[in-house]
Order: structure tokens, then sequence, then C-alpha cells
């Protein structure tokens, strides 16, 4: 598994860097924030590496800093996120930036990344902020009575409101009276997810 290469830059486009080290030329698909701290052609480079290995391809994935590797790893560990979603998220808002949407529970702002729609966003910033360890809501809510709140809220993601009822009287069920609203809408949307 490759996890570094340091080298030579000998070509650069906006989303792939190829970095020639001991004879070798190594092409790694790159976000843009890592284009724009890449040097020249002709000039030392090193990037962090993701080693992606699939039955049908094997693919590195660069980045300038360890703190952008440590999102792509968080962002492909969501489900229904792979590599090229991440680096396209990468490419649409910072590292740094994207934490704070997600500590502040800021769904449009994630949801303008080109590619994002708004349940993607949502549930970029609902398993973001678990993997993040934020202690805020991504929803507020009161005490109790969650179902009339989590029903809206799956109605005004675009999901059937017959679908919803059900899936939600389900995981209300499956969980205990003092679970949040969080956990619950999150439990929701992977069962809808499953439809």
């Amino acid at each position: 598994m490759i996890a570094r290469l340091r080298g030579t830059l000998v070509q650069k486009t906006t989303g792939q860097a190829v970095i020639e080290a001991a004879g070798v030329g190594y092409c790694a698909s790159i976000p843009l924030s890592t284009y724009v701290r890449l040097g020249e052609v002709g000039e030392p480079a090193e990037l962090l590496i993701h080693t992606h290995l699939t039955d049908s391809s094997l693919t590195l994935y660069g980045f300038a800093s360890g703190e952008e590797k440590g999102l792509f790893l968080k962002l492909i560990g969501i489900a229904g996120i792979g590599p090229k979603l991440a680096l396209n998220i990468l490419s649409g808002i910072g590292p740094r930036d994207l934490e704070e949407a997600v500590e502040k529970s800021d769904v449009a702002r994630i949801s303008l990344i080109p590619g994002i729609g708004k349940k993607t966003a949502l549930r970029i910033a609902l398993e973001l902020q678990a993997k993040l360890e934020k202690k805020e809501k991504v929803l507020a809510g009161r005490a109790g009575g969650w179902t009339d709140d989590l029903v809206s809220a799956l109605v005004n993601l675009g999901f059937r409101r017959k679908e919803v009822e059900a899936v939600v009287g389900e995981v209300v069920q499956r969980h205990p009276s003092e679970a949040g609203f969080e956990t619950l809408l999150r439990d929701s949307l992977r069962s809808l997810a499953r439809l």
C-alpha cells in the first residue's frame, strides 16, 4: 500500500497529478485544494496517498495535508459516498469550511457543492457530525413527540408520506424512549434508503 509519494512533479491537471519517484511515474487523483498547493511541473512535490483497491482497479488519491486526507477517509466511510464523490466534495469546499458547516448544521451550505443534493447533504452532516464527535445537533427538536417532527422533516426532504409514516413507526418502536431526534432521523434515513 502506498501512503506517501515524494518526487518530482511531472504533470498536473485540476483532477490529477503525476509524481515521478525512483524512475516511476505515479498518477494520483487530487482535489482542487491540493492542485492549488502543488508547485510547478519540474519542482519537488509530496502527496499523502490513500490507495483504493477494488476488484477491478487500484487508484491513488493524493492530498497536500493530513487534514484533507483524514476528512476524505471519513467521507468515504459514509454509505453512498465513494472516493470520486468524496474528492468532488473536497474540491467544492475546503476541509475547515466543511467541518464548520457540519458543526453548525449548515445543510444548505453543504448542498451548494456541485453534485450534492439536499438528501446527501443531510446524510453527510449527520454522519460527519458523529464522526467528528461534535456535540451540536444537526436538527433541533423538543423532548419527546418525535414522530410528527420526523415525518415532517422526511416529507420535506422529498420522501413519500405513506412510506415515511411506515418507516418512522418502525424506527420509533425499535429505539428506547430517550433516543434523540438525530438518532431517530439517521435510522429513518437508512431505512428509507433501503426501499
